[in-house]
């Protein structure tokens, strides 16, 4: 079996700060070395999906979001393994995953990588991203097709959904969220109910003449921006808002970001056009 493409090259750590301390307790998932890379985690990717997720000490987000994929892991009951990358212990192995920044998870299926993000994002979001590669691995033969649980609250929201019942559709996910709080499908299922409410009976055109003639309207610009994306242009709602954010202070400023940041959970974390705006932002606030 061959090693992967540029293993023998180490990674570039210099853009990262100085290392910090690893909060206590067992690190979730298996280790990666460049020795179980090869022997370990490439055969059993051919049984089940592998994720690997390269961290780092010298980041925060990385270790935290290193949490989230141990809890995740758990939560999914074996359907996957978790491999974590220590990119300052092994850095060969994340210059084999073609590592560029952290937090970076990459999937293996069949011996085969497949990136899925590089950066930090929502839990919800996450486990769209898991569901899948599940899916993925099933078409390839590898571990079980993803069985879906709908849950009584979900089905009577979706069967609003249909019918065009919005209100309806929102205090079932509500209700759901009452019962489940931590159920990322409920959250993802909410907000787009919220959007269609937000959106409801508006028109395109009418509404982005408003926004345009009156650029200093803040409930002009998010509401133009809902349309926006609700209409499939991600990226005018996300280019909109970051203007409003930049050219901006206080109260305003924050009502924009937190608008924007809302409708980011809307978007396939995989969407470079997320990964572009979510940059874009953190250029703006800092």
């Amino acid at each position: 079996m061959s090693n992967p493409p540029n293993f023998a090259q180490a990674v570039d750590l210099s853009s990262l700060g100085k290392p910090k301390s690893v909060p206590t307790g067992p690190t979730p998932g298996i280790a990666v070395t460049t020795e179980n890379l090869t022997t370990e985690f490439l055969p059993l990717s051919k049984t089940r999906a592998i994720i690997l997720f390269c961290w780092s000490a010298r980041s925060a987000e990385s270790v935290e979001m290193l949490a989230v994929m141990g809890a995740l892991e758990a939560s999914y009951k074996g359907s996957w393994s978790l491999g974590n990358v220590d990119i300052d212990a092994q850095p060969q192995v994340a210059q084999a995953l073609q590592t560029q920044k952290i937090p970076y998870a990459v999937a293996l299926i069949n011996e085969q990588i497949v990136p899925l993000f590089e950066q930090a994002y929502p839990e919800a979001q996450i486990r769209l991203v898991l569901d899948k590669v599940l899916t993925l691995a099933a078409e390839q033969g590898v571990g079980d097709a993803l069985v879906e649980v709908i849950e009584p609250e979900e089905e009577e929201a979706v069967a609003a959904l249909e019918t065009g019942n919005f209100a309806t559709a929102e205090v079932a996910y509500k209700k759901l969220l009452a019962r489940k709080p931590a159920d990322s499908f409920a959250k993802l299922g909410l907000a787009q109910t919220q959007l269609l409410i937000r959106t409801e009976g508006l028109v395109l055109d009418v509404v982005i003449k408003e926004a345009t003639d009156n650029p200093q309207d803040l409930s002009l610009q998010l509401r133009a921006a809902d349309m926006e994306i609700v209409n499939g242009g991600v990226e005018a709602a996300f280019t909109r808002l970051l203007n409003v954010v930049k050219e901006n202070v206080g109260v305003d400023r924050n009502k924009a970001k937190e608008h924007l940041l809302s409708l980011f959970a809307l978007v396939d974390p995989a969407d470079p056009r997320l990964t572009a705006a979510r940059s874009a932002l953190a250029n703006a606030l800092f």
